[in-house]
């Protein structure tokens, strides 16, 4: 079996005026990815997705990575991710490489996946679930004047249990969005807090110590990625476990958070860390160290479609048969049809649950006709 033909596909979706939404660092008005398409000789199609933009994605496979895909045995594909660290050299660690690679190597899994007639989560090994917990990405800034209260109302509605907001403003700020969160949740539900890297060490310490009392799951993001001594410094003050990883690429930086355990959860996003090979490595280097894995995900329905093969494939080490946390997967909820229109059964997270696909591969069928309502011409 080879691949015999490749395809990037930008998609795009814009927010109405005035609905743009975001973090404390800014407003956003449009959802972008970039599809991958790999067919094979024997007629097998796999699909990826790269969490760049499209010329960017479209580009770096043409110069770097076309040639050896074509042709390629896609039962190979753990070859990929090494192979990006040296060839092309120096390029490894970069983002917009790690997302095509992402793409490249999920596509190759879902034509695996279909090929052995088996779904990816059994193939990747370790823990295999039948479902898992979805937690509700929420309370976002926006433009339009909307209460607090709001988002996390219609969340409890839809039946999840579990969210995470958007705070990194103000600590003050942070304290009261939190405060609304856990009130309306309830003091059984899980909140989690985002601050998307907008705070100095010290400002983040603050923010902690003044939402210390609501029980937060964890902290993502305190401090700019590549902030790792911020990272240290924010860890030794304060009680709350952090997590990061949506802004690393690749094994190398990923084993930067978990040595010393300079963060208490990782978060490979599955279009940008290198694929489900490079988060299989990335899982078993955190079990090592005892770190929780838990992905992120700001995808399309590809892209969302890995992260729950992947949570579905990682261990509950240390826990036996007694697990206090269960592995959580990220559904955010803001206007996204391409996630939402893009599969012919969409994923349902209501009622706190997310079914995890038992199909080979991915376990997804694409809709044709979503697809080309959302494709981008960007040439």
């Amino acid at each position: 079996m080879e691949i015999t033909h490749i395809e990037p596909i930008s998609l795009g979706h814009s927010l109405p005026d005035g609905r743009g939404l975001g973090d404390a660092r800014g407003f956003g008005h449009t959802r972008k990815t970039s599809l991958l398409r790999l067919e094979t000789d024997t007629g097998v199609v796999g699909w990826g997705e790269a969490f760049a933009p499209g010329r960017i994605v479209e580009a770096t496979l043409e110069e770097l990575f076309v040639d050896d895909v074509l042709g390629m045995d896609p039962f190979a594909v753990e070859s990929l991710a090494i192979d990006s660290y040296t060839d092309p050299y120096h390029f490894g660690g970069d983002v917009f490489v790690q997302s095509v690679v992402s793409a490249i190597d999920v596509a190759c899994w879902d034509i695996i996946g279909k090929t052995v007639e088996r779904p990816i989560h059994q193939l990747l090994g370790g823990r295999s679930r039948d479902s898992l917990v979805p937690y509700a990405s929420t309370m976002y800034f926006t433009e339009e004047d909307r209460s607090l209260e709001a988002p996390i109302e219609e969340a409890v509605e839809e039946g999840f249990e579990a969210v995470k907001i958007k705070i990194g403003a103000d600590p003050e700020d942070d304290a009261e969005r939190v405060r609304v969160a856990r009130e309306i949740l309830g003091e059984d539900g899980r909140v989690m807090v985002d601050m998307n890297g907008n705070y100095r060490p010290r400002q983040a310490i603050e923010s902690a110590n003044a939402i210390a009392d609501y029980d937060v799951a964890w902290i993502e993001e305190p401090v700019p990625p590549e902030n790792t001594s911020g990272y240290r410094e924010v860890k030794r003050a304060i009680d709350i476990p952090i997590a990061a990883g949506e802004a690393h690429y690749g094994r190398f930086a990923f084993k930067e958070l978990i040595n010393d355990r300079t963060v208490d959860v990782v978060q490979p996003n599955l279009g940008r860390c290198g694929g489900l090979s490079e988060a299989r490595l990335i899982a078993d280097m955190a079990t090592t160290e005892n770190v929780a894995v838990r992905p992120h995900v700001w995808n399309g329905a590809v892209g969302l479609a890995a992260a729950v093969q992947f949570a579905a494939s990682v261990p509950d080490y240390p826990h036996t048969r007694n697990v206090p946390e269960p592995m959580l997967v990220e559904f955010d909820r803001s206007e996204n049809p391409l996630r939402d229109d893009l599969l012919e059964t969409p994923f349902d997270p209501s009622g706190g649950t997310l079914e995890v696909p038992q199909e080979p591969g991915l376990g997804i069928a694409v809709d044709e006709d979503a697809l080309e309502r959302y494709r981008l011409d960007e040439s």
